[in-house]
């Protein structure tokens, strides 16, 4: 049975502890175990348990990109010549660091990235000297993103 077929059962404790960590990952676990009603002994219980599942794939920081400099965020569609080039194109979009994610889709794109840039002239240097040169590239069709809406996980 292959790793995506097998599903995790939680309850509602566990759902509960997923979204105080969720919502704060650094909340200290004896104020979830108070909340939740439970020892703190068996919130950290749960937690390797999760883990352990394969449910929680760890927990991260998260940068704000303006802060950095980076205010383009663009949604790119690459089409490639053909289906035997994704795996070196791919190889290749993740040596350049602007691409921060990269998909495999269906539909008219062979792979769909996003990618942060500091502007629009940063995000046309990339387009032109990064990703439009890769071999099996036919072409691109970029996206500007004006506005994030939403910005969310899972609902638990």
């Amino acid at each position: 049975m292959k790793k995506e077929d097998t599903y995790v059962k939680i309850d509602g404790i566990d759902k509960e502890l997923l979204r105080n960590l969720m919502e704060d990952a650094r909340r200290p676990i004896l104020e979830i175990a108070r909340k939740v009603g439970i020892s703190g002994a068996a919130i950290h219980q749960r937690l390797r348990k999760l883990e352990a599942s394969g449910l929680i794939v760890g927990s991260k920081f998260i940068i704000d990109p303006k802060i950095l400099g980076y205010k383009t965020m663009a949604f790119i569609g690459v089409f490639l010549d053909k289906a035997v080039s994704n795996p070196k194109a791919v190889k290749q979009l993740k040596e350049i660091p602007e691409v921060i994610e990269c998909h495999y889709t269906t539909g008219n794109w062979s792979i769909f990235i996003k990618i942060l840039c500091k502007d629009n002239e940063h995000l046309m240097n990339v387009l032109n000297k990064n990703i439009q040169p890769i071999e099996g590239v036919s072409r691109t069709e970029t996206f500007i993103s004006l506005d994030q809406q939403i910005d969310r996980q899972l609902h638990i």
